[in-house]
């Protein structure tokens, strides 16, 4: 299999993994699946530091892709209840060997990160160029080069 042949599969898994991985996304599946229909607010307070709009994007993102179902009730005012789809929740399966995976490779990956940050500083010290902050061992982010 060529390059050529893997782009067309490629791509669109891609895209479906991005919004179904994104931080913001395994969160709000998880808990929907986990306590069933949630209201936005309760959805809000379980979900530490999302923004009300990053809330309200990602679900109408998860919406779209079929992962959630949003359900407004005539009621004065009217209330609004979000509940995970049985595509959704097959994922909790796999979400569940994600985390397991990085149970047992968290110390190996703080320990690659550490390596690699006093790498970096040795680095930016011999190059002669200030040290930039490169965050803490516990940081996700890499430094450009």
């Amino acid at each position: 299999m060529t390059d050529q042949d893997i782009h067309p599969v490629a791509c669109p898994i891609r895209e479906i993994i991005d919004s179904v991985a994104g931080k913001w996304s395994v969160q709000i599946v998880l808990l929907l699946v986990a306590r069933g229909p949630m209201r936005f607010t309760e959805l809000e307070r379980g979900i530490e530091g999302i923004s009300r709009r990053m809330l309200t994007l990602t679900l109408r993102n998860l919406e779209r892709d079929g992962l959630v179902v949003r359900t407004v009730f005539p009621t004065v005012p009217p209330r609004v209840e979000y509940t995970a789809t049985q595509m959704a929740r097959e994922l909790r399966g796999a979400f569940a060997e994600l985390a397991d995976w990085a149970r047992r490779h968290q110390e190996a990956i703080m320990a690659a990160r550490a390596a690699y940050d006093r790498r970096y500083a040795a680095e930016q010290r011999t190059a002669g160029r200030p040290e930039q902050d490169t965050g803490s061992a516990e940081s996700a982010t890499v430094p450009a080069t």
